[in-house]
């Protein structure tokens, strides 16, 4: 009846490029292996029609838990999807057709075609409303055990002090397994010299084997270790004694180094006996468990039956030297003695709460099924990690009424997990998102005038696997902001990228990345020191705000704003000159505070996610129109300068006054650095990835190249040299009639008036060069008195003095926000 439709019919159908490219795209990420029975307009690619591809997913049987299942085409379907099927196979007529662009149509009860396409498919949903999550992805080295490891969440009633030392801790002498039995030990780890290859779901293929010690009948009391598991870390247990173990750490995957975050199972324990535990191969010479930080223990037992969850727990803490060394690097040991609770127990011990990859997206799953959530929440995938994990971006803003409004919106950045060993920055991270996804007025406000921008896990790959402090390609995430090696550091680059579009359409007020520290108590931020005139100690502000907000747990005394050279390559750095004044990273102890009311106390999940609150609290403080708050804090500030300048001169032994440009003085002549940051020196790039950077720099520089200029003729050479001489003649007329102006600007900007015994560099007017590792006296202030002891830390207990009722007018409701239709103006004084 239509002859040209049915010579279109034999016409050999056109590849679908979209088809083309979600087939190879899924199974390169293994979500389903191509077989013999696919169908479609391609048979010798193997690829069927979309519809086909989603049923294709469904596993022949129904045995979810084995990762090595081929997806087919299901024998057992509905009457109405068999029709759609047949309607597809028999080629319909529109489908059929070359010049059609899309199949994505829908099909009606009768396999009919609709002319309309269909809804987006969930091809590449970030978290599935109903079913289980997507299963962690694993370096096919790493042998991974199928139980489900799961911590209930528990605040201890009564605080949980620091350890304190008797002076009869047992210094341990370390005996290894040539003398002991090795009760655990991983087969392969992969160190320095190999490097990541590829993953899959369930880690290393073929049968498990149980790695723990066979008991020879109920009355052997010998302890079963496993740490394969989501973010464990042992690599091998030596049983010395009865009931005395020596534990070795395993270093990041692909590494030789980085031995600090543990957490590991224990069975088969007896209630009567105390155990001694001791970490043999530690590499940081100094550690908070010399300043009373206990290890966390976690009962099974206790949490079934009495809602118990992580404690604190150990007694004779010890941390010193090892006697043992692997020739290059001494190792330090940790020891600590533990009596179980129960008998016959299933234990975990941690360095800090564990917080894994699977915690997330499970939290992030239930912001997905709230209807209320999802209208200010956007979750997006912001790439794939090297394993091909999913690293995800929330986008948390209230909808806007107009474009005028939404572009008037600043944005903030915040992000946590580029080291996984520091899970403390996850659970302030969860705090702060409980706070911004609240129905709270102040989270509201906060919404209505902010674009959050939220990378709760930057480095999922370690995170999984257990690693102290790098990703898969076996280097530190946070040293290498500047790569231009995409592929290699994947998390890192998108968050950049992501960042800098996001400046082009917006001002970025501030940007904080959460980290963990080990060795200073309290939390404090690290910031960037501001040379613009305009901004001067502006960067320091919020973290002063910040600090009356939270006074028994952050101290602003810690704080630190000198950027040095070995840390160029970090988050904070990155971004500050990236155009982000307010560049910040966020130090949270594994310990607890020496502050207030927490003075002495440990840190749990409730403080670290209280402190996220307090950041959402702070924002609101920063920002206020009412312009007191930011002024106050402002002058504050000078006045601790002014005295610390005064201290270090006193401390160097000279009589200085300070005349009105004081202030010209450089920041980083009176602070010191923050060597004593939990901080590693760049290691450059792994070999295999040397030469991919160069051949990187080749093309970038041959195409600057290219871009320059055409060589000029000599004729325009002289015209251009008659131009700069005119142009450097009227410049030195103009500067000679300003000789006033010049005359200052000549004025050295060192201390003024010299002593007696004033230095020769100061005769020749150079700024003095102060004892950098003197740590600068900044104190917090939390009321309006300011306390005369300038030294110490904020006075305990204090509360902010200021008004805490803020945005009085535009709490009431959204339409009172154009009383402020800009927060540019207020933000800064």
């Amino acid at each position: 009846m239509f002859p040209a439709l049915e010579t279109e019919l034999k016409q050999e159908t056109l590849p679908d490029p979209y088809e083309d490219f979600m087939y190879r795209h899924l199974r390169y990420y293994g979500y389903f292996k191509a077989t013999q029975g696919f169908t479609g307009s391609n048979p010798g690619r193997g690829h069927g029609t979309a519809h086909q591809a989603t049923l294709r997913r469904r596993p022949t049987c129904h045995n979810q838990k084995d990762p090595q299942l081929k997806y087919t085409r299901p024998t057992c379907l509905s009457s109405t999807v068999r029709r759609q099927i047949e309607a597809v196979s028999r080629g319909s007529l529109l489908l059929s057709s070359p010049l059609l662009k899309s199949r994505q149509l829908l099909h009606n009860d009768f396999g009919e075609v609709n002319p309309r396409l269909r809804e987006p498919r969930d091809l590449f949903a970030f978290l599935p409303s109903s079913g289980p999550l997507q299963a962690p992805r694993w370096p096919i080295e790493c042998e991974v055990i199928k139980e489900n490891i799961h911590h209930i969440e528990w605040i201890p009633p009564q605080p949980e002090y620091f350890y304190q030392p008797t002076g009869n801790e047992k210094v341990p002498e370390i005996v290894g397994e040539e003398e002991g039995t090795v009760v655990y030990q991983l087969d392969s780890v992969p160190t320095e010299g190999s490097y990541f290859t590829s993953s899959r779901v369930g880690g290393k293929r073929g049968i498990i084997k149980d790695l723990a010690v066979t008991l020879q009948g109920p009355e052997d009391n010998a302890l079963l270790f496993e740490s394969r598991f989501e973010s464990g870390n042992l690599q091998k247990a030596v049983r010395v004694d009865t009931y005395e173990y020596e534990l070795t750490l395993r270093t990041d995957l692909y590494t030789n180094k980085y031995t600090q975050w543990f957490y590991f199972r224990v069975q088969n324990t007896r209630k009567d006996a105390t155990y001694r535990f001791t970490i043999v191969n530690l590499l940081k010479p100094k550690s908070l468990y010399t300043l009373g930080m206990k290890p966390l223990m976690y009962s099974q037992l206790d949490a079934d039956t009495h809602n118990i969850g992580w404690r604190r727990e150990g007694s004779e803490i010890k941390y010193c030297k090892s006697s043992t060394g692997d020739g290059q690097q001494p190792f330090y040991c940790l020891t600590w003695t533990i009596q179980f609770p129960h008998d016959q127990d299933t234990c975990f011990f941690a360095h800090f709460y564990p917080y894994t990859y699977t915690d997330l997206q499970c939290y992030l799953l239930s912001v997905a099924n709230n209807p209320v959530q999802a209208q200010f929440c956007k979750l997006r995938t912001l790439c794939r990690s090297l394993a091909g994990n999913i690293v995800y971006l929330l986008t948390i803003t209230n909808p806007s009424r107009t474009p005028q409004e939404a572009a008037a919106k600043k944005a903030v950045v915040l992000s946590a997990r580029v080291h996984p060993g520091e899970s403390n920055g996850s659970w302030i991270m969860k705090g702060f998102l409980d706070f911004i996804l609240s129905d709270s007025p102040d989270a509201q406000l906060l919404r209505n005038i902010f674009v959050f921008k939220v990378v709760p896990m930057l480095n999922p790959d370690g995170v999984i696997v257990g690693n102290s402090r790098c990703s898969l390609a076996g280097r530190d995430l946070n040293r290498h902001y500047k790569t231009i090696l995409k592929d290699s550091f994947p998390c890192i680059w998108y968050t950049r990228n992501m960042i800098k579009r996001l400046l082009e359409e917006r001002e970025v007020l501030l940007y904080c990345d959460f980290h963990g520290h080990s060795r200073k108590n309290n939390i404090f931020l690290y910031g960037c020191n501001n040379n613009d005139r305009k901004y001067w100690l502006h960067e320091r502000v919020f973290p002063l705000m910040l600090s009356k907000n939270a006074p028994d747990k952050f101290s602003f005394h810690s704080c630190n704003f000198k950027v040095q050279r070995c840390k160029e390559g970090t988050g904070r750095v990155v971004m500050w000159r990236m155009g982000i004044l307010n560049s910040y990273t966020m130090e949270s102890t594994f310990g607890g505070s020496t502050l207030g009311n927490k003075r002495d106390t440990h840190f749990t999940t409730e403080d670290l996610k209280s402190l996220g609150h307090q950041v959402c609290d702070t924002l609101l403080d920063f920002c206020d129109p009412d312009r007191a708050k930011f002024m106050q804090c402002l002058e504050e500030l000078k006045e601790l300068l002014q005295q610390e300048i005064h201290k270090k001169f006193n401390e160097l032994g000279q009589d200085m006054e300070l005349e009105g440009n004081w202030s010209d003085i450089s920041l980083s002549d009176i602070e010191s650095s923050t060597s004593g940051s939990d901080s590693s020196l760049s290691d450059g790039l792994p070999a295999h990835l040397l030469n991919i950077a160069r051949e990187l720099n080749k093309k970038k520089r041959l195409y600057k190249k290219k871009k320059k200029k055409p060589l000029q003729t000599r004729k325009q050479r002289n015209e251009q040299y008659q131009k700069n001489s005119l142009m450097r003649e009227f410049k030195l007329t103009d500067v000679a009639e300003r000789a006033g102006f010049a005359s200052t600007l000549q004025k050295p900007h060192a201390f003024s008036r010299n002593s007696k015994n004033t230095s020769s560099s100061m005769v020749r007017n150079e700024k003095p060069r102060l004892n950098e590792r003197e740590k600068p006296g900044f104190t917090a202030s939390c009321s309006a008195k300011r306390s005369t002891n300038r030294s110490q830390e904020p006075a305990r207990d204090m509360k902010p003095s200021w008004s805490r009722n803020r945005y009085p007018v535009a709490k009431r409701g959204r339409a009172t926000l154009t009383v402020y239709p800009s927060l540019h103006v207020y933000t800064y004084p």
